[in-house]
């Protein structure tokens, strides 16, 4: 896989987009001092390329109860952690995995509404997984600052 550095222009019509993925591409242009043509074309560059993906994101400052899960996870051997991580990954109700150095092995992320769906999706569906030693959970309940930016953790 090819990696690209992102040119100045590329860049700016990512916070464009990221900002408010339905900017037209008139008002990009306009703001850039570009094309039309120029942001159509770079778009969809950027979108074959698969450097960005254009998708509606969940709002939870509008959900009655959200909290974000952060799901802690010790695997019974170091080298458990790979295959453990991909299973974990392969679940849609998360919206990150990843291997971490520190206290635990695995960090999985998801978004819950109520206690008894986070504990029913533990013990059903991670608790199950070959190679989790155990869980620990720490909820988000108040959100500060949420910057949709940053990665789409809800679906």
């Amino acid at each position: 896989m090819t990696k690209r550095k992102l040119d100045e222009v590329d860049q700016r019509i990512i916070d464009w987009l990221s900002r408010d993925a339905r900017t037209s591409n008139r008002r990009i242009a306009a703001a850039l001092g570009v094309t039309e043509g120029t942001v159509r074309a770079r778009i969809k560059r950027l979108v074959d390329d698969k450097l960005i993906r254009i998708t509606a994101v969940t709002n939870i400052e509008r959900l009655a109860n959200p909290m974000l899960a952060f799901i802690w996870i010790d695997v019974d051997k170091s080298a458990d952690a790979d295959a453990v991580a991909r299973r974990l990954a392969g679940l849609p109700r998360l919206g990150f995995v990843g291997k971490m150095l520190g206290r635990f092995d695995i960090l999985a992320i998801t978004m819950v509404q109520h206690t008894v769906e986070l504990t029913d999706f533990i013990h059903q569906e991670i608790s199950g997984i070959d190679g989790v030693h155990r869980t620990d959970v720490t909820l988000g309940v108040k959100f500060i600052k949420h910057d949709y930016r940053i990665s789409r953790i809800v679906d």
